[in-house]
């Protein structure tokens, strides 16, 4: 038998510190996804958290997921096959009383960060009405050629959250060319 060391232990006791749901740091494909979300709404439901919010929860886990997937910077590829590359990200799911917080990590090339703040920035001023009018007009928009899925991520996410998304992006020291990208949405 082993002995948990004392950053072991510290990781577990702040884990139930803060009420930790999911977890995930690491890489991130279409099949880690698939098993993820099995896990993810099994929590949900063992947490004994209301069918309305696992549905914004799963939703935004999802899109935060997809995000990875499809956008950041760091990845693992085969030989010739970018297409089914495997990314590197974190995504967190904790909860405070009625408040569930989700937070999403992940490397973005750093000539990509000026285009997602004006993405983001206006829907931290937006009410629900005009995000659900975004979201409606976005679903009948063209998909712009570098997106994935015109926009609706953000969209989303918005329209499920109780207060307005936080981002934030930090340079990283050891590669200039990719900066961590930061989300934060609570439902």
């Amino acid at each position: 038998m082993f002995e948990l060391s004392d950053q072991e232990s510290a990781f577990f006791e702040l884990a139930q510190q803060r009420n930790l749901i999911f977890y995930h740091k690491g890489y991130f494909s279409q099949s880690i996804i698939a098993a993820m979300s099995e896990v993810v709404k099994l929590q949900l439901e063992v947490a004994g958290i209301n069918a309305p919010t696992r549905r914004k929860l799963f939703s935004s886990f999802i899109e935060l997921s997809q995000n990875i997937v499809h956008y950041s910077a760091d990845a693992l590829v085969e030989k010739g096959e970018a297409s089914g590359a495997i990314r590197e990200g974190a995504v967190c799911i904790t909860n405070d009383g009625e408040r569930h917080l989700m937070l999403c990590v992940n490397p973005v090339a750093t000539a990509d960060v000026d285009n997602l703040r004006e993405r983001l920035e206006p829907l931290r001023n937006m009410s629900i009405e005009e995000i659900k009018q975004a979201y409606k007009l976005s679903l009948r928009a063209e998909t712009p050629e570098e997106s994935k899925g015109a926009g609706l991520g953000f969209l989303t996410m918005a329209r499920d959250a109780s207060a307005p998304l936080e981002f934030a992006f930090h340079p990283r020291a050891d590669c200039s060319d990719t900066t961590l990208f930061c989300l934060k949405t609570i439902i």
